[in-house]
């Protein structure tokens, strides 16, 4: 007996100055060869909201379709908060680890209900490396970033022949990068950061926020970025991409 087709679904977020004025983005393929492109945003928030919003929004429209749906995003917190640490949260009552309150827990919720309305592992995660030229992820943050920018849209809803994106052109499945102990103690440190460091298109540059590194970055196919703690570290960045630390 063949296997139907599952739901695709493509979804992203973004967040200016993060928090900041945000947009959720999210294109959705159904068996019946359908699109559907959803967006959203909110004056002031976050990007894992935003992240969140998209993910969310995309499962709501699809709730009473039956079948499989595989999620693709480029949001690791996302992907590893789904499938792996909600569970210890709703054991321990919502709380983290060290005791604190889930960060955007309504968020995290309402997802889990979402997922857990349908059948046992009928919902499927997979990560897309950011600005790679993923068809679907470029356009879902598209049109995260013109919310975000409070800009038209122009969202797309009809038959898959007349969508001029080849959403279908689906990426090689990866395993998300992991986020270990220690990432995720410098995640949570609220120090200001050394600098944060972007190459695009193979110049690289350093920034004094996050913002100006966002904004460099966004929507352009192949550009890495990363936040430095320290000049050691930032020269490392750049030495691992290939860099010379002094081109900046």
């Amino acid at each position: 007996m063949a296997t139907s087709a599952p739901i695709i679904v493509f979804t992203d977020g973004a967040a200016k100055g993060n928090p900041g004025p945000g947009g959720w983005g999210a294109v959705v393929v159904t068996p019946d060869r359908r699109v559907a492109e959803l967006g959203g945003g909110s004056p002031h928030t976050t990007n894992n909201r935003m992240e969140l919003s998209g993910a969310i929004a995309a499962l709501e429209h699809v709730a009473a379709e039956p079948g499989r749906v595989a999620v693709y995003t480029d949001s690791t917190y996302l992907i590893h908060g789904i499938t792996q640490w909600v569970w210890a949260w709703r054991r321990r009552g919502w709380k983290t680890a060290d005791g604190g309150g889930v960060l955007n827990r309504e968020l995290w919720e309402r997802l889990s209900d979402l997922v857990g309305g349908r059948a046992r592992g009928e919902v499927s995660w997979h990560w897309v490396r950011g600005h790679d030229g993923t068809p679907g992820n470029e356009r879902a943050d598209q049109i995260s970033v013109a919310f975000a920018m409070q800009q038209p849209a122009d969202l797309y809803v009809g038959p898959l022949d007349g969508y001029p994106v080849p959403v279908l052109q689906l990426p090689d499945d990866a395993a998300p990068p992991k986020r270990t102990a220690a990432a995720s103690a410098a995640a949570r440190t609220k120090g200001a950061a050394y600098s944060y460091v972007s190459v695009v298109d193979g110049v690289p540059m350093r920034h004094a926020t996050w913002a100006e590194c966002e904004q460099r970055v966004k929507g352009r196919p192949g550009a890495r970025f990363r936040k430095a703690a320290n000049a050691a570290d930032e020269a490392a960045i750049l030495s691992g991409w290939g860099i010379d630390p002094n081109r900046i």
